[in-house]
């Protein structure tokens, strides 16, 4: 049986991660452009259950999705540029070996960028597969990546200072 007390916290937690995601929300659903996008739910979650760890932090939070976007944009460009993932990409291509390659190298790239800058943040490692696999590769949806995690940062700032 699950106590009064944690109960309460679980449905605070899942209020808090919803208000996070909303703003975001409104805004894909606005302008039809990708500000939620999955890497967003586990920072998101980080802020309403460990809200004070390290790996919260606003510095680790952009900085760790900045570095994730770079190294993703990086790989995808070096190594797969051009290629697109589909459902349908076919076994043993080289279309599917590069994409591999760039996803592989992306987290390689962010997780030694993240150790050096210490900016770690684990949900950034999703952050540089989304772009390392071309699924959010342009600079302009790079771009948007960043403007996301910033408006979640500034949510989660401000939901705190209002308790």
């Amino acid at each position: 049986m699950v106590e009064p007390y944690t109960r309460r916290a679980w449905i605070r937690q899942g209020i808090r991660v919803g208000a996070l995601l909303s703003a975001l929300g409104a805004v894909v659903w606005l302008s039809g452009l990708p500000f939620l996008f999955p890497s967003l739910g586990p920072t998101a979650y980080l802020f309403a259950t460990r809200p004070a760890a390290p790996e919260s932090s606003a510095r680790r939070v952009l900085g760790g999705h900045a570095v994730g976007v770079l190294a993703g944009l990086l790989a995808y460009h070096v190594v797969a540029g051009g290629v697109v993932i589909t459902a349908s990409m076919g076994a043993a291509t080289l279309g599917t070996l590069r994409l591999a390659a760039s996803g592989v190298v992306a987290v390689a790239l962010t997780t030694a960028g993240m150790l050096l800058t210490d900016t770690g943040h684990a949900p950034a490692c999703a952050t540089t597969l989304i772009v390392g696999l071309g699924i959010l590769s342009s600079p302009l949806q790079a771009g948007i990546i960043v403007v996301a995690v910033a408006v979640l940062v500034t949510e989660q700032e401000l939901l705190t200072r209002l308790g």
